[in-house]
């Protein structure tokens, strides 16, 4: 029953096979987050209509799995490990990519990381707000940045962000760090669309409602929830392959972005309830009390607590970790 609500609610859009195989035979797909959930289910689909799938996510293991699978049953895909927060490692990953396939013609922005966790637990947590910062925001756009420049030239190419419906829904409780972020790469993204629209490169933006992944089951695991199924998820990234459309989402989705500009002193008292009557994960209170355990540093390492002499200006000295 939570399936059939979930594909209500989270609507699925679908894409003929013909369809996309017109879109991506011979093509140079990239999928992000390749090793489960959603872009393991994609890159399959991809392949199965006759793409060169370039699959990426930190488990080496479990791409080379899904290339072996992909590639006994005719199709064609290559592994490249990476972890996304390791902007240096993007970057050479990038480099590898563009030297062993030219112009990249798909870009499948799907890898992310979730976590549901109250202010109240998030004190001795600050490293989760780094990592989410780097996987959902910061990563995707480094790899962006480097693919970007050939598809320009190439005059063509396509980019999927594999997003969330809550990237335009107001904040809600214990989100805030997810929200955050996904919403941060999103805004990017709508931004760049119109910069790049006229060198044949086209940006669309998928918001996903909650899908029944690895990633998801705490929540799930905490009450009958409605999600979608990871075909019909990935059945509609693979429409946005193909679509004329600027973004797929939920259909209530514009509706409920403009309503929420026209209730917001209500939604907040609303929101504010519903947060008093939930609570937080078991991993999330488990996470909250490792950390506790740990003891906190007493100083500031020495670099950090060196100031400038009185009257001096601090030199902003530039970043060359990352320069070639």
């Amino acid at each position: 029953m939570s399936r059939l609500i979930g594909r209500l609610l989270f609507s699925r859009s679908r894409v003929r096979p013909a369809r996309l195989r017109r879109a991506v035979r011979d093509r140079v797909v990239v999928v992000t987050g390749a090793s489960h959930g959603v872009g393991r289910q994609t890159a399959r689909q991809l392949a199965d209509a006759g793409a060169t799938v370039l699959v990426l996510a930190r488990s080496a293991h479990l791409l080379d799995e899904l290339v072996e699978q992909i590639r006994a049953h005719g199709g064609r895909a290559d592994a490249y490990p990476v972890d996304l927060a390791d902007f240096t490692a993007v970057r050479e990953v990038a480099e590898r990519i563009l030297a062993e396939h030219g112009p990249v013609d798909v870009l499948v922005n799907n890898a992310g990381k979730s976590i549901r966790r109250s202010v109240e637990l998030s004190g001795r947590r600050f490293h989760d707000f780094r990592r989410l910062t780097d996987v959902n925001y910061l990563g995707p756009l480094r790899l962006t940045l480097e693919l970007l420049p050939a598809m320009r030239a190439a005059r063509r190419g396509r980019i999927v962000s594999v997003s969330t419906f809550a990237a335009r829904m107001p904040p809600f409780p214990r989100w805030g760090g997810y929200q955050a972020s996904k919403a941060a790469f999103d805004v990017w993204l709508r931004a760049l669309a119109p910069e790049v629209a006229g060198d044949g490169v086209r940006v669309v933006p998928v918001y996903l409602g909650l899908v029944d992944t690895r990633m998801s089951a705490p929540l799930l695991a905490a009450g009958r929830v409605p999600a979608l199924d990871v075909r019909d998820a990935a059945q509609t990234v693979c429409a946005a392959v193909c679509t004329r459309r600027h973004s797929l989402g939920p259909w209530w989705c514009l509706p409920a972005e403009l309503g929420a500009g026209v209730v917001s002193r209500p939604l907040r008292a609303v929101l504010a309830w519903w947060y008093r009557r939930g609570r937080d994960t078991p991993a999330a209170v488990r996470a909250a009390r490792a950390a506790a355990d740990r003891p906190r540093p007493e100083s500031l390492p020495a670099q950090a607590e060196r100031r400038p002499p009185p009257g001096r200006v601090p030199v902003a000295r530039p970043d060359r970790s990352e320069q070639p």
